[in-house]
């Protein structure tokens, strides 16, 4: 296992390299970033071209990459040979884990501007996850076992209305039922934006209370998916012969159920869940921009807005790290839920 997982790390160096060479290149594509600068030192000629050098926008797209990926700690950096380094300032570079400055939000350090926000989402995307997870599965094996039963044909049907509908109608038909007409008639009414009240303060309750709608939102159409995941895998686990065996050894039904269907019955969704949780740190752009949840998601559409590449590019190489690493923590899983799988 050790072999293997050392083997997936050196593959990940090259894929790594890739995906940031794909990702700068259509950074450039995002716009002028000196334009999301504001105020009179982006717009004057003289103010421009000082930024551009010192920005180093001025050199081609590969010294530019170099730049950000490498850094450029050494004293002299000449590219035309004149003995004159063109691209001023010093910065460690990526590899040493520095990611740059934010154009926007007045030279503070991108790692700093995102670790910021990280907390928030991680707050909103772990509860929704822990919902959807335990009503998946409650509602997937529950469904499973009464194959065909009136809870059945409900549950699949409400499973394909959830699942087609698309988040912000969701988002926003809750915040009109839950917030609005809940307040028009009187009824105790739960927030629809934000993370806390100000006048309140961010305590645990607050913070709570601010939850629900959000992750409703998040819960109703994964919770839909992951339990047709979860039902059909159960369904066919239960017509196993090893499933028969164990009932005719007289086991009981929930010992069948817990320790010997679902564990086999879970290897698919580990892939669909291992897929999904690395985009937590990502947070959820649509949800988070309704309800203006400050994490990840709207972090991102801001500064896509507003051309801050670094940043932007700091968000998109975390999520392509964290992406990678959970994909090797779900094959280890894989090989632990089944004996039958090893990595040699």
């Amino acid at each position: 296992m050790s072999r293997y997982i050392i083997r997936r790390l050196l593959q990940a160096i090259p894929l790594l390299f890739i995906i940031s060479v794909v990702l700068f290149a259509l950074m450039q594509n995002m716009g002028d970033p000196l334009a999301t600068m504001g105020g009179r030192r982006a717009t004057r000629p003289d103010d421009r071209a000082r930024l551009t050098r010192q920005l180093g926008l001025d050199q081609p797209i590969y010294l530019q990459y170099v730049y950000w990926l490498v850094g450029n700690d050494w004293s002299t950096f000449d590219v035309d040979g004149d003995g004159v380094a063109e691209t001023p300032g010093h910065r460690k570079g990526v590899l040493r884990g520095d990611f740059g400055t934010s154009l926007v939000n007045r030279g503070k350090p991108v790692l700093e501007v995102i670790w910021d926000r990280v907390p928030n989402t991680l707050i909103l995307m772990v509860a929704a996850e822990i919902v959807i997870i335990v009503l998946a599965l409650l509602i997937g094996v529950y469904s499973a076992l009464r194959q065909y039963s009136l809870f059945d044909h409900v549950i699949t049907a409400v499973s394909f209305i959830g699942y087609s509908m698309p988040i912000f109608f969701i988002a926003l038909l809750s915040i009109y039922i839950f917030s609005v007409n809940f307040q028009r008639w009187g009824l105790p009414h739960l927030p629809a934006v934000g993370m806390f009240d100000p006048k309140v303060g961010k305590t645990t309750g607050q913070v709570l209370l601010h939850l629900i709608l959000p992750v409703l939102s998040l819960a109703i159409i994964s919770t839909a998916a992951y339990s047709r995941y979860i039902r059909s895998t159960m369904l066919e686990v239960m017509n196993q012969d090893y499933i028969r065996t164990a009932k005719a050894k007289g086991l009981k039904g929930r010992t069948i159920v817990l320790v010997h269907a679902l564990k086999n019955a879970s290897l698919p969704i580990v892939t669909v869940v291992g897929l999904d949780i690395p985009f937590l740190l990502g947070g959820a752009v649509v949800t988070e921009r309704i309800f203006a949840w400050p994490g990840m998601g709207r972090l991102f559409l801001d500064h896509v807005s507003r051309n801050d590449v670094p940043v932007v590019m700091g968000i998109l190489m975390l999520l392509s790290v964290v992406v990678i690493i959970f994909q090797i923590l779900t094959d280890i899983t894989y090989a632990v839920l089944d004996p039958r799988i090893r990595y040699e």
